[in-house]
Formats: C-alpha cells, structure tokens, sequence
C-alpha cells in the first residue's frame, strides 16, 4: 500500500531542489488526471518551477497539445511512444527544462480506444534536457483511485529524483 504522507514528502522534497536549481517542469498527464502537478504545486515557491500542467484525459486533447494522431493509431493510447510524445510536447509548449508524459490504465480495460488495454499498466517519460526516457509499470491491485496515482507518482518521483541527482547535476568541487 502507497504511504501518501511519504510521497508528499518526496514531492515537497523534490520541488524545493527544483526551485533551488532553477529547474523548470511541465506535465502532460492522463491516467492520473493532474496528480503530479498537483503534489508539486503543494509546496509555496512552486509557481517558480512549474510552469504548466495540462490533463489530457482524452485522445482528442493529447492530439490537441501535440501527440500525432498517426502515433496514437499506431501503438495505441496506451505505450511509450505516446507517453514520450506527451513528455516532448509539454516540455516543448512551455519550454520548460523537464516534460512528465503519463498514460495507462488503472482498474479497467478500455476497449474504446485500444483493445490491448491492460489494467494497471502504465507508461510514463521524462524528457530533461535534449533526452528523454520512457518507463513501463505493472501496477498491483490499489483500494481507489487515488492509491493508484499517488503510486505512480512515487515511481515518477523515484526517477526523476535518479535523473535529476545523478545524470544533470554535476557534483560541486
């Protein structure tokens, strides 16, 4: 089970060392419906770092914010290639240092938009810099909703924090 105090924690954490290297982040989120940004505007300072979030529940709006149509129809809704699309496009909107893309599925198959739907499989990228790096999730059974994306978000945070401490910041002499 996700301890939600911890995983605010982490997101108070992370914004502060967001804030304190000028970092700025955008997210493009789906599945989990502004979770993400939300735990970042939790702490005071984070209008200096995040400099939008767009919900892109559906299809249409992930087209709209620039997620290609032709990648949508051929990996489907659910895939890294839309995730890192999602991560790209919100990163390049707000020119902003960091993009977070999210799509998946929680408890249900959604045959609407894609029969190879899986429940509780998510992806999730991170564009920093000029790279960006794609992720896949198997998640376990949740209570809510909210357990579910209070669990991505820590996987998120758990590699956001890896690429932000160990790839981009050099250490001080």
């Amino acid at each position: 089970m996700v301890d939600e105090k911890k995983v605010r924690e982490e997101y108070r954490i992370l914004t502060k060392s967001l804030i304190s290297r000028k970092l700025t982040i955008t997210t493009m989120e789906s599945c989990t419906a502004g979770q993400i940004a939300s735990l970042i505007t939790d702490t005071e300072g984070s209008s200096e770092i995040l400099k939008g979030a767009f919900v892109t529940y559906s299809n249409e709006a992930k087209i709209m914010m620039g997620v290609s149509r032709e990648t949508i129809e051929k990996f489907s809704v659910y895939s890294q290639n839309t995730a890192i699309e999602m991560a790209k496009a919100c990163k390049e909107k707000f020119s902003s240092d960091i993009g977070i893309g999210v799509s998946g599925t929680f408890g249900n198959v959604d045959t609407e938009n894609s029969e190879s739907s899986t429940p509780g499989k998510v992806y999730f990228a991170i564009a920093i810099k000029d790279e960006c790096f794609p992720y896949t999730l198997s998640l376990p059974f949740q209570e809510s909703r909210l357990m579910y994306k209070l669990l991505v978000a820590e996987k998120i945070y758990e590699k956001l924090s890896f690429l932000i401490y160990k790839k981009y910041v050099q250490p001080s002499s």
